[in-house]
């Protein structure tokens, strides 16, 4: 069995793991979690009046009756582009990745994505100086859906396949142009990608136009692509198969030594971001109906599944503590307070869980439970959906009720699973303990024989 994995699943999965396109759109993602951060920590300001009673009150008292301006203001500047942030990062990971600078490939990615947005015609009536009334229109508006997360899947296709043009177009040696050199360096790095810059937006500006003329009658590539592809995939995304799916893998690949959440990153991150930023948008504009949020929404496993990290070892360590306190003092020790902040890999690789088949069970069948009993949870509304995104090292039950809003439901739910998780591990904790004794048991009569 250990030499079928090693031979092909291992290094199938190691593979899938540093395709450098997956771990493009992974650390751009990763890389824009302040913007995320700051943005879900104002629209959880403006909205704890539906958690606390009489915050709204208190705010209003202290900064007056426009207060929830600051974070609007902040929403409008962080979720409200995190498509271009997405284009921008994406391109510029990728394009590192193949030995570039990755500032010029940005830029031009971002070109490229603006030349696939459609601009809005609007009707405008100002005020003239007599005091009559003008009507016009305003041409070269750009909806807010194509900044958003909305858009966020066309910008990562757009960010990949641009960068891909001019990375290519840029190897290619008639197309550098080559100054003298006594022009100074900055010049003459922009000249030397300026015909691969232009022809890569000029190519994408083409395709886009006769997409639009023969293929999607008219419609722009954002809204064929959400009606085709992303919709159903991200209702897809948002189901308990999903959830399931994920749960296991993660920690299938866990066992075989490999980083399942990195590994499953390039295709769960996006996917979760698009769904988290939906229900950041519905929190914001103060959408009360819990049945209209998504389930599976940004940090959805870190608060309620992944309780000490991958797993849900925390409920492993109480178990230790509860049952087997002595002998795994040290382990104790080592994963304790690690695991209060999500961080397990003294655990994993020092019990060891990785490769141990005795944990194999517990280990994948927690983390699985543990995602059905959340995912049913909120779908049925008897906990708060997601509705802000959290550092993935936020203690456990606090992160329940960061992520909810600050609803008292998001920390019981947290809660109750840490309970469940360390009712799962206790009767293998206690089988280990078993083994121990019996071992030591067989090695003292060995001993006693030998004598």
């Amino acid at each position: 069995m250990m030499n079928f994995v090693d031979r092909y699943i291992m290094p199938a999965a190691a593979k899938f793991g540093n395709q450098r396109h997956l771990l493009a759109i992974r650390d751009a993602l990763i890389g824009m979690i302040a913007i995320t951060m700051v943005g879900s920590f104002a629209v959880l300001f403006n909205n704890l009046g539906g958690a606390i009673k009489g915050y709204d009150k208190m705010m209003e008292a202290l900064f007056g009756v426009n207060w929830k301006t600051l974070g609007g203001d902040i929403w409008w500047g962080t979720f409200a582009f995190m498509t271009v942030f997405a284009v921008v990062g994406i391109a510029y990971k990728l394009a590192r990745s193949y030995g570039d600078e990755g500032f010029e490939a940005m830029l031009v990615a971002l070109a490229s994505y603006f030349v696939l947005v459609p601009q809005s015609l609007n009707a405008v009536t100002v005020t003239l100086e007599n005091g009559k009334t003008a009507t016009g229109s305003v041409w070269g508006l750009v909806n807010s859906t194509y900044t958003n997360s909305t858009a966020l899947f066309t910008g990562i296709i757009v960010a990949i396949i641009a960068t891909e043009i001019f990375v290519r177009l840029s190897r290619v040696k008639q197309l550098v142009i080559k100054l003298p050199d006594g022009v100074p360096p900055a010049v003459s790095k922009a000249f030397a990608k300026l015909l691969p810059g232009m022809l890569t937006i000029f190519v994408i500006a083409i395709v886009g136009l006769l997409f639009r003329l023969y293929l999607s009658d008219g419609v722009y590539f954002n809204d064929w692509l959400s009606s085709v592809l992303v919709k159903p995939l991200t209702n897809a995304a948002d189901s308990l198969p999903f959830a399931i799916g994920i749960a296991f893998f993660i920690h299938f690949f866990w066992m075989l030594g490999l980083h399942g959440p990195n590994i499953l990153g390039g295709i769960t991150t996006p996917l979760f971001t698009a769904l988290g930023n939906e229900n950041i948008d519905l929190a914001a504009k103060g959408v009360t109906k819990w049945s209209e949020y998504n389930v599976m929404a940004g940090q959805f496993f870190d608060a309620f599944v992944f309780l000490g990290g991958s797993g849900a070892t925390l409920g492993l360590i109480i178990s230790m503590i509860l049952i087997n306190r002595k002998r795994n003092k040290q382990m104790i020790g080592l994963g304790g307070a690690p695991g209060l902040f999500q961080i397990n890999e003294p655990v994993l690789f020092g019990l060891p869980i990785v490769l141990n088949p005795m944990w194999l069970i517990p280990f994948i069948g927690t983390p699985i439970i543990l995602t059905v009993i959340s995912y049913l949870a909120i779908s049925l509304g008897m906990v708060h959906p997601v509705t802000t995104n959290i550092p993935w090292v936020t203690p456990p039950i606090l992160g329940g009720w960061l992520i909810t809003g600050g609803h008292w439901t998001g920390a019981a739910l947290a809660a109750f699973n840490l309970v469940i998780s360390v009712v799962i591990y206790l009767p293998f904790v206690a089988l280990q303990r078993r083994m121990e004794s019996k071992k030591t048991r067989e090695a003292a009569n060995n001993q006693s024989a030998a004598m």
